[in-house]
């Protein structure tokens, strides 16, 4: 008998479930992988930066494992409006969520919800072009911008508001953003960090990248730099103090945007009446309990727009467990309920790289055939059956590589690069679906 799984989520995370099942197996198995957008590769392609060429290359490997024979693409059918859990659960012998954490958390600060106040996925999901971002979202029309974090999302987010449209010309960032970047009127961004350069969460690779820009002086102020002395920090960490304290000593050369890396400092209010005006911030240090405590010294920033970078967070699926407190899906070694998997960050929260998946996804597979070893087993085909009752039409992986070879066609029209993504699920469906 034919062991059938569905894996909810082509991230990462879903699929490297797939190539988990395929791999463990010790009986035939076969995997649809379902994507409620036309696209695979979920973070790959909408979250990681249109200049981290090397990185996205990580969809080199996630394609091989959706050109598995066991594997299939059934993109567009989404959990909840097309398919409920019951319906799937009576068609696949289990099923595995790995929709990722896809909203940022909240700064819970007065006037967070002012136009101009914004998540940082959805300026990465903008200039990534994300179809559930419209391409005018953004209009760059402030002279200086405030980003909330200090992670690597952070350090995208800033990189990209101080590079040149030119600089970006050769990526695949959507053609109607890259002319909104080109309007930019920024001139001054300032990353902000609650904490000392210690505590901060960005790699050191990430952190480099910053001191390379060409069109941005980046400055840190030396008494902001300062760290405790004495203290054996880990290999990474000593990285990043070495680079900011270099930042602190040198003066700027008068390049055309500013980026000022900020830390003790954390927002407690977005000022403005109809739209962002400023942000208010408070100086901070640590407690005696190593807790952040402010010390009522303030500072206003008169920035025009400000965007949150404090950590992802998943969202709950329909008819699916999910826990409040923790933002995940409940699960003990990957199980769920009776046939009921999750893998990645909806399992375990935002945590690790994009590789931790992996060997997440091995884990929540060696508990699901664990679970079904020996049982019977559901007929295949009847997902199919399903949708086509619901005149649901899913992409195929074929017609996914339609999309691609017109993202590329795009590419060689405009003189940009290997790839241009098209906006918008019309544009998609249109090229894979003539």
């Amino acid at each position: 008998m034919t062991l059938h799984v569905a894996v909810i989520g082509s991230g990462p995370a879903g699929i490297y479930t797939a190539e988990a099942l395929v791999k463990q197996s010790a009986e035939p198995v076969e995997v649809d992988v379902l994507e409620r957008l036309p696209t695979p590769y979920g973070l790959v392609r909408y979250g990681v930066a249109p200049d981290h060429t090397s990185i996205k290359s990580i969809a080199n490997y996630l394609r091989r494992v959706l050109e598995l024979p066991q594997v299939r693409f059934l993109g567009g059918v989404t959990l909840g409006s097309h398919l409920s859990v019951q319906d799937l659960l009576g068609v696949y012998d289990a099923v595995v969520y790995c929709t990722g954490a896809m909203v940022d958390r909240k700064l819970g600060i007065p006037g967070e919800d002012l136009p101009g106040s914004v998540a940082a996925t959805d300026f990465v999901n903008w200039y990534c072009g994300h179809p559930d971002v419209d391409p005018d979202r953004f209009t760059l029309d402030s002279s200086e911008v405030a980003v909330i974090g200090v992670g690597n999302v952070a350090v995208d987010v800033v990189r990209v508001l101080a590079k040149t449209s030119e600089e970006l010309r050769a990526t695949d960032v959507p053609h109607e953003v890259l002319e909104r970047l080109g309007e930019s009127e920024v001139k001054a961004i300032h990353m902000v960090g609650r904490r000392g350069p210690e505590h901060a969460k960005f790699t050191l690779k990430e952190l480099r990248e910053l001191g390379d820009l060409a069109n941005a002086d980046v400055c840190v102020r030396p008494e902001e730099a300062v760290v405790a002395t004495g203290v054996d920090f880990p290999r990474q960490v000593q990285g990043n103090i070495k680079v900011l304290q270099g930042w602190a000593a040198r003066e700027p050369v008068g390049r055309p945007r500013r980026l000022d890396v900020r830390f003790w400092m954390r927002p407690v209010e977005i000022l403005g009446t109809e739209r962002v005006e400023g942000l208010k911030l408070e100086r901070t240090r640590l407690s005696e309990e190593g807790r952040v405590v402010g010390t009522g010294e303030f500072e206003t920033l008169p920035v025009g727009m400000v965007l949150r970078s404090v950590g992802y967070q998943s969202v709950p699926l329909p008819g699916v467990p999910f826990s409040e407190e923790t933002m995940t899906v409940p699960n003990e070694a990957g199980r769920v309920r009776d046939r009921e998997y999750v893998a990645g960050w909806l399992k375990r929260g935002p945590t690790g790289v994009i590789g931790t998946n992996k060997s997440c996804a091995a884990d929540t597979v060696r508990t699901l055939l664990a679970d079904l070893e020996g049982g019977e087993r559901v007929p295949g085909g009847g997902i199919d059956a399903l949708l086509a009752s619901r005149e649901v039409t899913p992409v195929t992986y074929e017609e996914w590589l339609g999309i691609e070879a017109a993202e590329g066609e795009l590419a060689r029209t405009l003189g940009r690069g290997e790839r241009v993504k098209l906006v918008g699920l019309e544009a998609m469906l249109r090229a894979c679906r003539p």
